[in-house]
């Protein structure tokens, strides 16, 4: 709250200039709103290759905000949702996308290239309200406005301020005090291929789990200048710790394929193709406990910064995106509400849904490498069925933020 306890907004301050942040700035603009964006990059770059879109999030860009025809050009869509086994390739579950999947969910299924996506992001943006090289040193929340002090000695004022900087959030660690991600006890690399350096991969252009014992894989087309690529997220329950602080550690020649050397012939082919000049970086999966509260005087989380996940449900993106939504909406029809109760009303609008969000990718990364016996064959039959997967992603697909319904607590939950 300013001085006065009113919810006087004209000047929004996000910081980081990721997938959330940007989604925040457009949804804000949408209300008539302008904000300005604080990154620390010195240049608008995604870490990672692609990330895969779906229709809880793509309904915004394409209905509400009119990018469809950027998107269209830079994103490809996803042809199906399969299901396989990692060694033998054999098809668990088959599930048409493309137009069945708009008619089921209200939405394109889409994969792209982040840098892509954070391209049309930052141009309907607008680069004038973008800052550069600003890394956060310090917030303080004590007088008249809010004010941000950086690492290059600048320092910037707002009303209220929107911690949108990732997993490993500096506004989150000012706020607590102290540094509170956790390692899932998986690792991944990544990877992206030409479809024509992979003749024996079945179903290219269609998003694919390939799933085994302590480890899977998942790909997915994506477009833009690299449409006819594929990208593809390779996982696995190692190493048992992970060092305190790095997002990356660098494996050895041949560490790619240590574990999957005697899958499918086909995801070896794929694995073994890999253009990617990253080809020997692990990425540890991380992700946060939900807090009680988000958001501490004007300061408020978003993304990540709240509610960090592991990838196995594909929703961080998603999940920023639905926050983004659901955060303007409350600021632009908060009017005289003090800011304290519009924060808390976003809190409540977000906390249970994202909860549930977040507690999925973590069990669905169990289900994804069960051994043989009685869970796998429930897990496989589940897969195969078209009630089982609305089961299993009809709660989050089909969820339309802008109407702020939270999904039937009856649905979703644990596999085994």
């Amino acid at each position: 709250m300013n001085a006065k306890g009113t919810n006087k907004l004209n000047r929004i301050a996000v910081v980081g200039g990721g997938i959330g942040g940007l989604t925040f700035a457009i949804a804000m603009r949408h209300h008539g709103i302008d904000v300005e964006i604080y990154e620390q990059a010195d240049e608008l770059r995604e870490v990672g290759a692609a990330v895969a879109l779906s229709a809880n999030a793509t309904r915004f860009y394409y209905d509400h905000w009119g990018m469809g025809e950027w998107l269209g050009k830079a994103a490809y869509e996803i042809s199906a949702l399969i299901y396989r086994d990692g060694k033998t390739g054999h098809e668990i579950g088959r599930h048409a996308a493309g137009q069945a999947y708009q008619d089921l969910f209200g939405g394109k299924f889409l994969g792209i290239h982040r840098a892509e996506l954070q391209k049309i992001l930052s141009t309907k943006v607008g680069m004038d309200r973008i800052h550069l090289g600003k890394r956060l040193a310090n917030i303080d929340d004590t007088g008249e406005h809010v004010v941000l002090q950086f690492t290059d000695g600048s320092k910037a004022e707002a009303d209220i301020v929107i911690g949108a900087d990732g997993t490993r959030s500096t506004v989150r660690n000012l706020m607590l005090g102290y540094e509170d991600y956790l390692y899932a006890g998986y690792s991944a690399f990544r990877g992206i291929v030409p479809i024509e350096k992979m003749p024996s991969m079945p179903d290219p252009t269609a998003i694919q789990f390939w799933m085994g014992e302590s480890g899977h894989c998942l790909h997915y087309p994506i477009g833009g200048d690299r449409k006819g690529d594929v990208n593809f997220f390779l996982v696995e329950r190692h190493p048992t710790t992970w060092p305190v602080g790095k997002s990356i550690a660098y494996a050895g020649d041949g560490e790619q394929t240590r574990l999957f050397k005697d899958w499918h012939p086909a995801l070896v082919e794929m694995i073994s193709s890999n253009t990617l000049k990253t080809v020997n970086e692990r990425w540890g999966m991380v992700y946060r406990m939900m807090l009680g509260r988000w958001s501490k005087g004007r300061v408020t989380l978003l993304g990540d910064a709240a509610h960090a996940l592991v990838p196995h449900h594909g929703q961080g993106a998603n999940q920023s995106i639905e926050d983004a939504v659901v955060l303007a909406d409350c600021i632009a029809a908060a009017g005289s509400v003090p800011i304290a109760d519009t924060f808390e009303r976003y809190e409540r609008l977000r906390r249970g849904r994202a909860r549930k969000v977040v507690y999925a990718s973590v069990t669905t990364g169990d289900m994804l490498h069960l051994p043989p016996g009685e869970n796998r064959d429930r897990r496989d039959a589940r897969l195969a069925s078209h009630d089982g997967m609305l089961h299993h992603l009809g709660w989050i697909h089909g969820f339309d933020a802008s109407n702020f319904a939270e999904p039937d607590e009856r649905q979703g939950g644990t596999w085994l």
